[in-house]
């Protein structure tokens, strides 16, 4: 395999197939020296004539930047590509300092040019013999050499970037150099059976289900335990689909498969209901749910096939509080101690904030129920707050859990108004 040494075999390989051909070309550059200077440093400590063959810029190739690696990879293989390079020369001419040294040099560039051009392709044994051990003479591809146009404009920028005065050059490019990379192929074990039993691939007509939006209840902006959401979407109506939920909590909690609704005459055949169990009817409501907001997937699994996943929307679950002391039951002096309970309990990790007079609160400390109680799972999470100095008045209470705000409303009357609950209230003296 190629390796690192490859740029520098290609170097080497071109300045002895100069050093060599040129001279037996033309009786008069005996004694032509080859180098790969930088051409301001071209001619230090040279005197007589001279190629200076300068490697300018290398460029990634289109071409083999994206294949596998040649001879490497069998079918069902993959490997990482080989670094895939093209090399830009610039071949410059110099005379000797004491003869008419612009004659001298066109006679060398012209040599060099012809040598070029009877030779585009390096062959493996010039490469290995300029620097054994680059392995690049054993690449699938040949090493080609052909030349470049270079305009006006771009001699003048290269010079002018090179920082000494212009000389009759003419450019090159070698291509490809393929650098192989050093990291593993994967070879995949041969298949033994396709599909369960070896019955081949599945294939279902039609699409899979397709998620929408959800809508929460009367226009809410997040859904609590116990209510209803309403699903909006394709092909959702098939018994066989379930509707998966998942936190999007660091640690998250194992998911929560619900069943639809049955539907209603009156309901749309791209929409379909469900329904977030309250605690009464989950007795492990406060453990399998967090506040905040929650992944939603639709799941069809038709019978004997593999399931078909939808994509998933998010939905805002609203923490369901209490309030102690809650307005009803007298006034919270500045100072005091506000407690809330919030059901689904709190998560380590999550942010949590109590909206109260127009002010964000800080929690003071924050209680999670024992474990080993036998009220365990009954029993919410316990959040103190400091109540502030703000003036006299009733508020409302809201707590916001990684950016779900609980709902401080109640629907009264016929037709059901909102109005905001007293016992999400707090009185300030």
């Amino acid at each position: 395999m190629s390796n690192s040494l490859s740029v520098a075999a290609i170097t080497l390989a071109l300045r002895g197939l100069l050093d060599t051909a040129v001279p037996a070309l033309d009786s008069a550059l005996v004694g032509l020296q080859v180098t790969t200077r930088t051409p301001d440093a071209a001619r230090t400590n040279l005197s007589g004539p001279s190629l200076n063959l300068f490697l300018y810029r290398t460029a990634t190739n289109a071409g083999w930047s994206n294949l596998n690696p040649p001879l490497a990879v069998r079918s069902g293989e993959t490997g990482f590509p080989a670094l895939a390079l093209d090399l830009h020369y610039l071949l410059t001419a110099y005379g000797a300092e004491d003869t008419d040294s612009t004659a001298t040099s066109h006679r060398a560039l012209g040599a060099a040019m012809s040598v070029l051009h009877d030779h585009p392709l390096l062959d493996g044994e010039t490469i290995r013999a300029a620097l054994p051990g680059s392995d690049v003479e054993e690449q699938g591809e040949r090493i080609r050499m052909s030349p470049v146009p270079l305009s006006v404009d771009d001699l003048s920028k290269l010079w002018s970037g090179f920082a000494t005065q212009y000389r009759l050059s003419a450019a090159y490019v070698v291509s490809v150099v393929l650098i192989d990379s050093l990291r593993p192929t994967r070879s995949a074990l041969p298949v033994l059976t396709r599909g369960q039993d070896d019955r081949g691939p599945v294939a279902v007509s039609g699409g899979g289900p397709a998620m929408q939006a959800l809508v929460p209840p009367r226009g809410q902006a997040a859904v609590r335990l116990g209510e209803e959401v309403l699903v909006n979407g394709t092909r959702l109506t098939n018994l066989a689909t379930v509707f998966r939920l998942a936190s999007l909590l660091p640690d998250p909690l194992p998911p929560v498969e619900l069943q639809r609704r049955p539907p209603m005459p009156s309901e749309p055949v791209d929409q379909v209901s469900l329904r977030v169990l309250p605690l009464a009817e989950d007795p492990d409501a406060l453990g399998r749910w967090a506040p905040g907001f929650v992944s939603v997937t639709a799941v069809l699994t038709p019978p004997d096939l593999p399931a078909v996943v939808s994509n998933a929307v998010a939905m805002a679950l609203a923490p369901s509080i209490t309030v102690a002391p809650k307005a009803a039951e007298g006034p919270a002096a500045p100072g005091s101690t506000l407690t809330v309970t919030c059901a689904p309990r709190v998560r380590p990790g999550q942010r949590v904030t109590l909206l109260l007079a127009g002010r964000q609160l800080a929690p003071k400390s924050l209680k999670q129920p024992d474990p080993a109680s036998p009220t365990f799972a009954d029993t919410p999470t316990t959040i103190t707050f400091e109540v502030p100095d703000v003036p006299r008045g009733t508020y409302p209470v809201r707590l916001r859990v990684d950016g779900v705000d609980s709902i401080p409303v109640k629907y009264l009357g016929d037709p059901p108004m909102p109005t905001f609950d007293p016992d999400q209230q707090v009185s300030v003296p």
